[in-house]
């Protein structure tokens, strides 16, 4: 393994400074472009101009916008977050508590999506042309057209509603009940995912029936099985790795609606909650976490495509 293809890994965090340092100065000035004043939001329609003073001194609201920017990224090298408005608690701490049902379900969405992703492209590129290509690539193209929102409804009137077999939304307290309520907002996730990487797959996986090395393999007397499961699918993963890794932005904004929903406690609710309630500190910080969460996974996409191909450098 030569280690002169993983050079990258040393530079390009410091490449990745300047796309999160834009990524702030943007998401603090949208932020701030929300109509409505956050003191006046939080003491309600009677607040009076002195209490409104008062809210906006306590949390640094009446200084200039650039001042607070400042303010704002000292603090976050700091790695304090400021005070949610609304909470009256450190967003830190709010984030701690909210992290985990989102990371559940942007894990369990991405495990459902490759379950039903792979086999079904295996499917479609082995019976190319036939009836259920057909029937896989219409299933694609229908799953791309879906809202999620729209999909999350027809789910709990389907399986909740009607079958009651998952509950219509909520958090559980125990693991097998939490286990329980993320049953149907990752299966309306992975469904639109699922559909971008299987017709990827069967793409990658078509290509790679055809080439030279799957038809050498042949010639060496392989069978078509074991062709395709140690040449052609190994090559075409590779592919749907870094587009996995590119959708991670959508997917956890489709994270945002599912846990609005669902009624999940997690960070897109936190950030949906925050947004009406114009608590700044909150939306910036949620905000600039999920953008650190992309940059990251696509760093480590790279890592991993380098890792599983020795033809390939960044």
């Amino acid at each position: 393994m030569s280690l002169h293809r993983y050079r990258f890994i040393l530079s390009r965090p410091l490449q990745l400074v300047p796309v999160l340092f834009g990524i702030s100065i943007i998401t603090f000035v949208l932020v701030r472009l929300i109509p409505g004043d956050p003191a006046r939001v939080l003491l309600g329609a009677k607040s009076t101009p002195e209490a409104i003073a008062r809210i906006r001194a306590q949390f640094g609201l009446d200084e200039p916008i650039w001042l607070q920017y400042v303010y704002f990224l000292k603090n976050l090298g700091l790695g304090d977050m400021g005070k949610s408005i609304l909470y009256k608690v450190p967003v830190l701490q709010l984030v701690i508590d909210r992290v985990g049902p989102t990371l559940a379900l942007i894990l369990g969405s991405v495990l459902i999506a490759l379950a039903l992703a792979i086999p079904l492209a295996s499917i479609a590129a082995t019976q190319r042309g036939r009836f259920a290509d057909h029937a896989i690539r219409i299933f694609s193209t229908a799953g791309l057209g879906f809202p999620p929102f729209w999909l999350a409804i027809m789910l709990i009137i389907l399986f909740s509603v009607k079958l009651d077999l998952f509950p219509v939304a909520g958090w559980g307290d125990t693991i097998t009940d939490q286990l329980h309520h993320l049953v149907l907002p990752c299966f309306t996730v992975a469904l639109a995912l699922s559909a971008v990487i299987t017709r990827n797959l069967r793409a990658s996986m078509i290509a790679e029936l055809a080439s030279d090395h799957a038809t050498a393999a042949r010639a060496r007397g392989l069978s078509e099985s074991r062709v395709f499961w140690r040449h052609v699918l190994p090559n075409a993963v590779i592919p749907a790795i870094n587009l996995l890794a590119v959708n991670i932005g959508w997917l956890i904004g489709g994270s945002v609606v599912i846990e609005t929903v669902f009624s999940i406690p997690g960070m897109g609710q936190l950030l949906v909650r925050g947004i009406f309630t114009r608590d700044y500190m909150v939306v910036q910080s949620v905000a600039m976490i999920f953008a650190v969460a992309t940059v990251i996974v696509n760093f480590l996409a790279d890592v991993l495509t380098v890792a599983i191909d020795p033809r390939v450098e960044l």
